[in-house]
């Protein structure tokens, strides 16, 4: 059983009784996996963004707890410490390990994007969050201005949530 797998199923464990949020961690995964390989992703940042893309909201059940909110700020704090025992011990090279904890720490910061995994993280989780929150037209319209950057992230966008 490869990393990936054994990581969907300890985030699964992890997330215990919340489906929503396991369902949103697996679409993000979906798009991220797609848009990633569409975009011609060495294996390496490949294997970052997949890795990302599933534990990128692992904090919020800590936040909820500590900080009574699952607000971006507070999942950036507190998921990088909760995810790095998790990839360790699943065996995942230490800079892969940090990758992924930077992304966590920033994955609701939309500045300074530095590079791909971070840019389609961000369109993936965007991809999925328009739906879960009904977002209406014209906001997408906006973050599509100003967040997409991947022609395949933007093609989804386009072709999922404003075809006229």
């Amino acid at each position: 059983m490869n990393i990936l797998t054994r990581l969907i199923q300890a985030m699964i464990e992890y997330e215990k009784g919340c489906a929503g949020r396991v369902g949103h961690f697996l679409k993000v995964y979906g798009y991220a996996k797609t848009i990633g390989e569409l975009e011609n992703l060495d294996e390496a940042t490949q294997f970052i963004l997949e890795t990302a893309s599933l534990v990128h909201d692992i904090g919020i059940k800590k936040s909820l707890e500590k900080h009574g909110s699952a607000d971006g700020i507070y999942q950036e704090q507190e998921g990088p410490m909760i995810a790095r025992p998790m990839l360790e011990a699943l065996g995942v090279k230490a800079s892969a390990v940090d990758r992924v904890c930077y992304l966590i720490a920033h994955h609701h910061t939309f500045s300074d994007i530095d590079g791909k995994d971070y840019q389609i993280l961000v369109e993936a989780d965007f991809l999925v969050n328009f739906h879960e929150q009904g977002m209406p037209a014209e906001e997408i319209q906006k973050v599509n201005s100003s967040i997409f950057r991947t022609d395949s992230g933007k093609r989804f966008l386009q072709t999922i949530y404003l075809p006229n």
